[in-house]
């Protein structure tokens, strides 16, 4: 096949790059997207890693050749920790997961969620105000619980703040996951590394969750996820395969359910902070859209500059930061060689911060998405969350709930960090923040 061996630093580099990824891995992509251009060849390890930074090359990957690429490094090695769910399943089985989860994200259904979100949002408010004027409280740990009560009522009819362990058991799935990235999945689990035993114990304690949840459900019908995916794993011939199916793709829709817009409200009441003339434009549109009043479904196209800014938040913190796949058969992406059985990545992290579809990337700018302005962005250059088939099919509840969540927020409270405070980035399976979010309350105004 023709094309041209994309650039990237020499064979001998490769015990050095894996120790980069597992150091620094944002620092890794970023560097390679500023040495060697749209496309790079990275040897880490035993592997070459076929990095593409163009909005072309991530059309062409995801969506254009989707069918030649399947999951790749990172999401397979998280098979490990996750089992076969919605995220990391391939073929047949993910098809099959779509048709069943696909349904309850029918606009009709968001339209009908938005009172338990705006629920969720004024009882947030509630907790915060009884810290008004003491410590800093951790922001990231209270946009969790809210992210997780609002998963369990509109996806599962279910009370999910009532397991205390949940938002630590994801954490040390989502630790263990990258850990079987950074070692190439070469350690087993039965070795008792503390990390690999905080896994293990949280695996036990989901599995445990999800088997509670199901047992309280029974056979009872229902039109939410949970109610699908009983009836359709129940039909497989084994019965074991089908519990553990739903097993699997129970723990995959609490993870990737709660965890995305929790990270995105994090950075974005993070930059905010920083921003304090963005905060007050963002409250002065939450008074007058909502007044004193709870958000309804119909406001959320009022709340255009909310949307503005949750959209530049997740330009430069994309709650999905890294898109692996690996090629079936060989292929030619904007104009490099990929070899069949190739790791190929895509990282929206570096595409959002590409300086020829985004001056001033690094910059903080909510009017970039102001959609009065014309735009000759690529549809490529912005992908929070992902592109193709398998693009995000929670993505309208997810913002939806950050849209209502944030305008309530700002409207009522002030959220600051405390001065001094670093804020760093942690890539897992979603861009967290590191070691949460501590920020003072005081009431708005």
């Amino acid at each position: 096949m023709s094309g041209l061996v994309p650039p990237g630093p020499p064979r001998t580099a490769a015990l050095l790059m894996l120790m980069v990824m597992g150091r620094d891995r944002l620092g890794m992509m970023t560097d390679a997207a500023a040495r060697y251009g749209d496309a790079a060849r990275l040897p880490v390890g035993p592997k070459q890693l076929y990095y593409f930074n163009h909005p072309d090359h991530a059309k062409h990957v995801l969506a254009d050749n989707a069918g030649n690429y399947h999951k790749g490094i990172g999401l397979v090695h998280a098979r490990r920790a996750l089992g076969d769910g919605l995220l990391t399943s391939e073929g047949d089985l993910w098809r099959k997961q779509r048709k069943v989860t696909q349904p309850a994200f029918q606009s009709r259904r968001i339209a009908a969620q938005a009172g338990i979100v705006a629920e969720e949002a004024t009882k947030l408010v509630a907790r915060l105000r009884q810290h008004a004027g003491g410590a800093p409280v951790d922001m990231l740990q209270e946009l969790t619980g809210l992210t997780l009560g609002v998963l369990g009522r509109t996806l599962l009819d279910a009370d999910l703040t009532r397991f205390d362990t949940v938002g630590d058991d994801f954490a040390a799935v989502q630790d263990q996951a990258m850990f079987e990235l950074e070692t190439l999945g070469a350690v087993p689990h039965w070795v008792p590394l503390p990390r690999q035993l905080r896994f293990r114990r949280a695996r036990t304690n989901l599995q445990r969750t999800v088997d509670r949840l199901v047992a309280e459900r029974g056979s009872t019908g229902g039109d939410d996820v949970l109610s699908r995916l009983i009836v359709s794993t129940s039909a497989e011939a084994d019965p074991e395969v089908g519990r553990q199916r739903l097993r699997d793709e129970l723990v995959t829709l609490l993870l990737a359910g709660h965890e995305t817009t929790a990270s995105t409200l994090s950075w974005t009441l993070h930059l905010i902070d920083k921003h304090p003339e963005v905060r007050e434009r963002l409250r002065q549109e939450a008074v007058e859209v909502l007044g004193d009043r709870a958000p309804v479904f119909e406001d959320l196209h009022r709340l255009t500059y909310t949307s503005m800014v949750l959209e530049e938040a997740m330009r430069l913190f994309p709650p999905v930061w890294i898109l692996p796949r690996k090629s079936l058969e060989a292929d030619v992406v904007g104009g490099y060689r990929v070899p069949a059985g190739s790791d190929v990545l895509i990282c929206p992290y570096t595409l959002h911060r590409h300086p020829e579809f985004w001056p001033e990337p690094d910059r903080f700018d909510p009017e970039r998405f102001d959609r009065s302005r014309a735009s000759d962005r690529p549809r490529y250059a912005y992908i929070p969350f992902g592109a193709g088939p398998r693009f995000c099919v929670g993505n309208h509840l997810g913002l939806m709930e950050a849209a209502f969540v944030l305008a309530t927020l700002v409207r009522d409270l002030r959220l600051e960090s405390p001065p001094g405070r670093a804020v760093v980035p942690e890539p897992m399976l979603s861009l967290r923040v590191r070691g949460g979010l501590p920020m003072t309350v005081t009431e708005a105004g």
